[in-house]
């Protein structure tokens, strides 16, 4: 339990690494295992520091920092069980880290699912007997193949965002599944007067990729077809031209240095053709 007189110093311990780092973020550390947070902290070690506090001391020590916009924070910390992050990473960085060091665990019942759950096609290691009727139970087809139960099809039993109930809790124990994953829930993370939310910091990296490679061509066919040139589409433009001009020399038979191979072989083959004819 904290003393009374504890209380000043460890606000002004913390709003001093708000003002020391580039980034603070709030995680939600509810159910979260304390050897797992021991984990978390050491793989983020010389990258980013947690501070676990109680909730008034974190809001009183952002209150006190004299970070732009930072009380907008205090925001994020609502019902949450909240513990603060330091890094000088930028909030996509930290928070892709973060995401990626997520460790699996068992399921409880009244877990909500991080993602769509399948129980995929296949043999498993338990006997005939009462554990067909549990898995039947939760709409999987099984057989039996070689003594063992057989999953007979791939199933998603469980949505992104759905509860786990007591029958599938017994089912991925009986399977021995992890599909729940621990890790820091990054409510937001601050940066130069901005806070990003888990909605913003959570990129598909593919889809971004794309969306901007589509923007990028987008971008260089308006440029060509307005005729207002850059860097990026002047060799694209140059090559068009030539090309629209060979075709243009080769009709009208213009003879230039560039295009007089083209039209040798345009009057060759066209000589041919008539010659053909001729016989």
């Amino acid at each position: 339990m904290l003393l009374k007189n504890q209380k000043p110093e460890i606000v002004k311990k913390l709003s001093d690494m708000i003002n020391k780092y580039n980034s603070i973020g709030i995680v939600n550390i509810h159910k979260m295992p304390a050897k797992q947070l021991q984990k978390i902290r050491h793989s983020l070690k010389g990258r980013a520091e947690i501070k676990v506090s109680r909730k008034s001391l974190i809001k009183r020590a952002i209150e006190l920092s004299n970070k732009k916009d930072i009380n907008k924070l205090i925001d994020l910390i609502g019902d949450n069980e909240p513990a603060i992050i330091f890094t000088n990473d930028n909030p996509f960085k930290i928070f892709k880290f973060l995401k990626e060091n997520k460790t699996p665990s068992a399921a409880k019942c009244g877990d909500v699912a991080p993602k769509d759950i399948i129980i995929p096609k296949g043999p498993t290691p338990l006997p005939p007997g009462p554990a067909i009727s549990a898995l039947q139970a939760v709409g999987l087809k099984t057989t039996v193949e070689g003594g063992k139960i057989a999953i007979a099809m791939e199933k998603c039993v469980l949505k992104k965002g759905e509860k786990v109930t007591k029958e599938l809790a017994n089912v991925f124990s009986l399977l021995k599944m992890e599909p729940m994953e621990i890790g820091l829930d990054v409510l937001g993370l601050y940066e130069d007067g901005i806070i990003y939310k888990k909605d913003v910091l959570d990129i598909d990296e593919e889809q971004y990729m794309s969306n901007l490679i589509f923007a990028i061509n987008s971008a260089i066919n308006l440029s060509l077809e307005c005729g207002y040139l850059t860097k990026e589409s002047i060799e694209i433009a140059i090559r068009r031209a030539f090309n629209e001009a060979r075709s243009i020399a080769k009709i009208a038979n213009i003879i230039e240095k560039e295009f007089i191979e083209d039209i040798l072989i345009k009057t060759i083959n066209e000589a041919k053709i008539l010659e053909n004819f001729v016989r």
